[in-house]
């Protein structure tokens, strides 16, 4: 019963508060009352203050919710207009390092340092390799630029491979990293000669024939033999050795040859106009 009568006298209170300041509000509307009403005025904002603080609290939130659901639209819009901003200048950047990659790789090639004395005849790869079983790509040049089967096709680092199919205008480029691909070789230091097989994609060659009895130094650079049979023109740059090792007993080492040319990454290459002696 006294909490019945505790809050009966609350509300009762709160209600003539509320009168109270309507009545202010009014006669200061009406500019009634003077300074009586003045101070009474005063009074009432005193004394709620402390209510309308506490409202404000509560409404704060919610106006700014509010004002939140109105500008999320704008804020959204803005969102997705620098995430497109920001996407074509990553286009711009992808499309300017991919030009100065082109730029640097026909520079490379503008000026062999092998083969000089050699016809040359500049192709684009169109196409790459299909399947790891025939690793080999078209370029853009065939039978109208003087281009035959069995040339040989050379970037501005060494090998990349032979032509093997030619129409009037394209051509069919088996890779060295295929495993039916066979080049006469010949060791830089040693002068030793040998065979080297692709390995097939992302694998090293391998060089066979080379005596147990040679050393062969790690890194060493091995070219085009240039031996009177050779399909190839002599002293283009193959690959460099990667690892040797020779069993006892073995009639040959076992040599891993890694190729210097990216052939997975090429976009230019030159063919050379060069047919091997019959």
């Amino acid at each position: 019963m006294a909490l019945s009568r505790r809050t009966g006298r609350s509300r009762f209170t709160l209600i003539l508060l509320v009168l109270t300041s309507i009545t202010v509000i009014t006669l200061d509307f009406r500019g009634a009352g003077g300074g009586v009403f003045e101070d009474v005025r005063e009074r009432a904002l005193d004394l709620f203050a402390p209510v309308t603080d506490a409202a404000d609290s509560v409404f704060d939130p919610v106006g700014e919710a509010w004002n939140g659901v109105f500008k999320y639209g704008d804020l959204e819009e803005e969102n997705a207009r620098l995430k497109e901003q920001l996407a074509e200048l990553q286009g711009d950047r992808a499309s300017i390092e991919e030009t100065e990659q082109a730029l640097e790789e026909l520079l490379d090639q503008s000026s062999l340092s092998y083969a000089r004395d050699v016809p040359q005849v500049s192709a684009t790869v169109i196409s790459s390799p299909l399947s790891n079983f025939e690793l080999s790509f078209e370029i853009d040049k065939g039978r109208d630029a003087g281009i035959k089967e069995g040339m040989t096709v050379v970037a501005g680092r060494g090998l990349v491979g032979r032509v093997v199919r030619v129409s009037d205008g394209r051509s069919v480029v088996e890779l060295l990293t295929d495993r039916d691909f066979a080049v006469g070789v010949r060791l830089a230091t040693s002068g030793e000669v040998g065979i080297a097989a692709g390995g097939g994609r992302d694998q090293p060659m391998r060089l066979s024939g080379i005596d147990p009895g040679v050393d062969i130094r790690r890194r060493e650079l091995v070219t085009t033999s240039g031996l009177p049979q050779s399909a190839f023109p002599p002293r283009i740059p193959v690959g460099r050795i990667e690892e040797a090792v020779s069993e006892r007993g073995e009639l040959e080492q076992e040599v891993l040859l890694a190729p210097l040319v990216d052939v997975d990454q090429l976009r230019f290459v030159k063919v050379l106009l060069w047919e091997a002696p019959s």
